[in-house]
């Protein structure tokens, strides 16, 4: 496979116009918008965008271009312009003229309007984005014209997972870090368990040998631009004594998750969480063209990646955690204990995707050999490639 995408400045140019500005892309989850006046903002460096995510009056999320529609100045932010910020508003006025719009995104006000000269502020609204939302994810699309809603876009790989109960799991760890690398090598490193016993072995006590076995994951699958693959896990709580962390053992809980399920175990365990069939399956994570990543967890919790390139050879990587509201202190620890782990785990990737990027092209190999265990890899990679050259074909 071909990884002189990873490489290429002029690739990543096409990749912003190709991709990411006419795909469906993960934003956020309905629970940062508790109530009406709710908003966040989302920085979206690869298509130097800052959209606002609010819910209006009637209850409705809404995105929009976060930007005055005066002199362009950035609309909503805090202390820093090119910092994300959230909070609750009636209204959101621009810091450099005073200019008002209203949670709906119609202009209310304007500074000494009568020296505009028959300005009807229904025609300077702010810039609506595309938003719609499934399983409480919001997705927002920059094309002016989507050529698919975001159901049909996700399709059926993907919405058969749309009954797990993501909105009963609200207890949120998260980390995001900036990585020296190109945002499809790390979705490399976490879409195939090829490396997961040689890289992350000393994540288990030196007496554990599954390692030595090898490992192959039980499912694949790949629907249009999604991926999906099943691993088996492991189940620490069932291992023998020596083979547990004291601290896991004490804890209940680390890289595998709490060793409790929550009360509503039985609604995680869904049939689109298996699509092979498979019965012993610890883990399913479905890959969410372009940068975005669910992992639901045997149990009952879940993860996601997401993936926002800001270069050729940098993006930002967020990671985030959900659980079951804590019952008791016991119940809090075990989840912190799996945040602390997963973070080590995370980090452990990181530092080979930065050695990755720093050696790629070297000699001029840019062309690996990828194995059985690598095809979401490579069904990445030639994704990539080839919404750039339909792209490209379209505007020549």
């Amino acid at each position: 496979m071909s990884y002189a995408d990873s490489i290429s400045p002029e690739f990543f140019e096409l990749e912003r116009e190709a991709i990411f500005r006419r795909t469906w892309l993960h934003v956020g989850r309905v629970d940062q918008l508790p109530r009406s006046g709710s908003y966040f903002t989302r920085e979206i460096a690869a298509t130097r965008t800052s959209v606002l995510v609010v819910r209006d009056g009637r209850g409705e999320v809404r995105a929009f271009h976060n930007i005055c529609r005066h002199r362009g100045n950035k609309l909503v932010w805090t202390d820093f312009p090119r910092e994300e910020t959230s909070g609750m508003a009636r209204q959101f006025a621009c810091k450099y003229h005073g200019w008002r719009y209203g949670l709906d995104g119609a202009c209310t006000f304007v500074q000494q309007e009568g020296e505009f000269f028959d300005l009807d502020k229904d025609d300077y609204g702010l810039v609506p984005v595309h938003c719609d939302t499934w399983a409480g994810f919001i997705f927002v699309n920059l094309d002016r014209s989507p050529p698919q809603p975001l159901r049909e876009y996700l399709g059926p790989m993907v919405t058969a997972v749309e009954d797990y109960p993501f909105d009963k799991l609200t207890e949120c760890y998260g980390f995001r870090s900036e990585v020296p690398a190109n945002w499809k090598l790390f979705m490399d490193a976490l879409q195939e368990q090829y490396h997961a016993p040689i890289v992350h072995r000393n994540q288990r006590p030196e007496t554990f040998e599954a390692h030595k076995g090898g490992f192959e994951a039980p499912h694949y699958q790949i629907d249009g631009a999604h991926r999906m693959f099943n691993s088996p896990g492991i189940r620490p709580w069932e291992l023998p004594e020596d083979q547990i962390k004291p601290s896991e053992r004490l804890l209940r809980g680390g890289l595998f998750g709490p060793w409790d399920p929550p009360e509503f175990h039985s609604e995680t365990l869904i049939d689109g969480m298996r699509p092979g069939g498979h019965e012993s399956v610890g883990v399913a994570l479905f890959e969410i063209w372009p940068n975005f990543g669910i992992q639901l967890w045997e149990r009952g919790w879940y993860h996601t990646y997401q993936h926002w390139p800001t270069a050729y050879n940098s993006h930002v990587f967020e990671w985030k955690l959900y659980f079951a509201p804590p019952g008791n202190a016991s119940e809090a620890v075990a989840q912190e204990m799996t945040a602390v782990s997963l973070k080590e785990f995370a980090l452990q990737d990181d530092n080979l995707i930065e050695s990755i990027q720093a050696t790629l092209g070297s000699a001029g190999l840019t062309a690996f050999p990828l194995g059985d265990q690598e095809v979401l890899c490579r069904h990445l990679h030639k994704t990539a490639q080839d919404w750039v050259a339909a792209y490209r074909s379209s505007n020549h």
